[in-house]
């Protein structure tokens, strides 16, 4: 009996002088905000131990503070979780202005109040949960295309509600962009934390910014821990979709990986197959006729070995910056071919690994993840977007759009000089003439530096044509190859390609978006398409950063509550009128007219050929919040 009391003493003794390393590694303005939660005394927010600012973009680890204050603030955290492990403390209730003062403290800066309900849900001391009347329409059910990250998160509150639902996914695995694309490097360039949703934080992240295979575990674990895997019908691919007035039902056509074909029938038909999901390949003449691999970033060949051989990487885009520093070194030579040049932010935790110690704090305590990503919420999301707003006063309007924007180039021109050292001949082909974020914000991947090496090499000329053996530029030079690579992009404005979704009158989606250039209302829903929900729909992006996981999360809870209406007969249509759609969108392109992305001096995936913006939101994160809180019945032609 003795001898097991001191197995556990010494059991208990090691676990908590392994708490005390972990608290060594720790993030010090996180563990101020757990202290102050926990005990609800505000001395922890107030001097001496209120954090001070640190270095630009720095996680600011110590706080900026003494090591004597430190060492105290880890001590008593210590005891604190101690404590609350024993059942003495537990979470206290927070208000949205508690939370959003607390943030504020944590991280020197003034957060205005108007963002503290948004903060509180994203800290999860706020729910985002809809109800559904348990009393439904018989037969009720959705039916949910694809298995992706929003098809997850609909599908996971879905679940919890108990209305019946149905997911249809063409690939054999569930995640969809984080199954198909398997190519080096491939990685979030949103922080780890911040990349998983407020009600399931993850605080098991290896690195800062994770590589695709850690976040195919963390989609996979969820589908798994929620029931979900059970419900998706992995293998079809739906073809077409048809509104049936009379019944007030779709019937969409499913083909399985054998071709054959069959028809479901759906009361609700919601979308979750993204922006990345189709890949676009130029028309260049001869591909075809190139004798070696030859594919894109979204279909790599993981029997393709690249080692030793000389790879062609077409574009320089945000999958270009993560491969060819990957793959830099292991081929014998990589030959990028530049479409346009991009501006590369830096950030010191983009290699970093997620020390041992702040992973088994993460775990033994939740409540410091949940605190961590509410940091990385604020630090990388509306921060931002005042420097992508044109000032019509400006004077420099070329090269920026205003003050914050210039100073944010200036500051980025000295990193991409300071990155090329010394060879200034890179200098013409490194730093773009437009203004910073006119293209999709990218996290320097070690991209200038990579440009250097002896063996890569960057050619600016266009691709005028491949030949079995190697690329041909519009100079005449040919530059030999064994192996060619699309880094081109995705066909992010053909939305919902290649199904064809027809409307109560007939028409089809294509029809009435025509060409690029769709539209939907908050873009969820669309005129004609009763009972059609879209998950990153049209100008749903957040172009000024942030992560997908925020916006899909506003517009899962927009969709629940139409849900709600139907599954509870209510109604048996829920349809937006053309008013509604209307003044949004008109309202929606006034907006997107005053942002960087309108700007000429670039070309960007975000706006079609008539220079309409499609795929970015002018939307602040709050201004999207608030309008996709509360599902408004007038928007679709029903009482209050």
């Amino acid at each position: 009996m003795s001898q097991t009391i001191n197995r556990a003493v010494d059991a208990d003794i090691r676990e908590r002088g392994r708490l005390a390393a972990a608290l060594e590694e720790a993030n010090i303005p996180t563990l101020l905000l757990v202290l102050a939660h926990l005990t609800g005394d505000d001395k922890w927010l107030a001097e001496p131990y209120r954090p001070q600012r640190g270095p630009v973009l720095d996680d600011n680890d110590s706080g900026s503070l003494p090591i004597e204050i430190q060492e105290e603030i880890r001590a008593a955290a210590l005891r604190v979780i101690l404590d609350q492990e024993e059942g003495l403390l537990s979470e206290r209730p927070l208000s949205p202005d508690q939370v959003t003062r607390m943030l504020g403290i944590a991280l020197v800066e003034d957060i205005d109040e108007a963002y503290g309900e948004l903060l509180a849900e994203e800290l999860g001391v706020v729910s985002r949960d809809v109800e559904v009347p348990q009393q439904r329409v018989p037969g009720f059910g959705v039916l949910i295309i694809g298995a992706g990250l929003s098809g997850i998160a609909l599908a996971i509150k879905l679940k919890r509600t108990g209305v019946p639902f149905t997911i249809l996914e063409k690939n054999h695995e569930i995640g969809g962009t984080w199954w198909e694309n398997v190519y080096p490097g491939c990685g979030v360039d949103t922080p780890s934390h911040l990349y998983s949703f407020s009600f399931e934080p993850n605080g098991e992240w290896s690195r800062f910014f994770a590589k695709r295979p850690e976040v195919h575990r963390y989609l996979a674990r969820l589908v798994d821990k929620y029931g979900i895997r059970d419900s998706i019908r992995f293998g079809h691919e739906v073809l077409s979709a048809e509104f049936d007035d009379a019944s007030s039902t779709w019937s969409v056509e499913v083909a399985d990986e054998e071709g054959r074909r069959t028809t479901l029938t759906t009361p609700v038909l919601a979308t979750g197959v993204g922006m990345v999901n189709r890949p676009s390949i130029p028309t260049v003449t001869g591909a075809e006729t190139f004798a070696g691999p030859i594919m894109h970033t979204a279909e790599w060949d993981t029997d393709v070995d690249y080692e030793g051989k000389t790879v062609a990487v077409i574009g320089t885009g945000a999958s270009a910056m993560q491969l060819v520093p990957s793959i830099a070194g292991v081929a014998a030579k990589v030959v990028v071919f530049q479409r346009s040049k991009q501006w590369a932010v830096p950030h010191p935790n983009y290699h970093r690994d997620v020390p041992a110690g702040v992973l088994y704090l993460m775990k033994r305590l939740p409540l410091y993840t949940r605190w961590y990503r509410l940091r990385a919420f604020w630090n990388f999301s509306d921060r931002l977007h005042s420097s992508l707003r044109i000032d019509p006063e400006w004077t420099n309007p070329e090269q920026s759009i205003n003050e914050q924007n210039e100073r944010h180039r200036v500051f980025l021109t000295k990193y991409i000089k300071d990155e090329l050292g010394d060879r200034e001949d890179l200098y013409e082909a490194c730093i773009p003439e437009y203004p910073p974020y006119g293209k999709r914000p990218l996290l320097d991947n070690g991209w200038f530096r990579t440009v250097q090496r002896d063996d890569v090499e960057l050619v600016t000329d266009g691709v005028r044509e491949i030949t079995p053996t190697g690329v041909v530029t519009d100079d005449g030079t040919v530059h030999e190859a064994d192996i060619v690579v699309w880094a081109t992009g995705f066909k992010a404005l053909q939305f919902l390609w290649p199904m064809e979704i027809r409307g109560r009158s007939g028409a089809s989606l294509a029809e009435q978006w025509g060409h690029h250039d769709a539209r939907a209302h908050l873009g969820v829903t669309v005129p004609d398409f009763p009972n059609l929900f879209i998950l990153n729909g049209p100008n749903t992006n957040a172009g000024h950063g942030g992560s997908a996981i925020l916006a899909c999360e506003f517009q899962v809870r927009y969709i629940m509550q139409g849900i709600a209406l139907l599954a509870g007969g209510e109604v048996d249509q829920l349809e937006v009128t053309e008013q509604a759609f209307w003044d949004y969108n008109h309202e929606l392109d006034e907006e997107l007219d005053k942002c960087i992305w309108s700007h000429p001096g670039m070309t960007t995936w975000y706006r079609n050929e008539a220079g309409r913006i499609v795929v970015s939101s002018p939307w602040t994160y709050l201004d999207s919040w608030n309008r996709m809180r509360v599902l408004d019945p007038a928007d679709y032609g029903l009482g209050e």
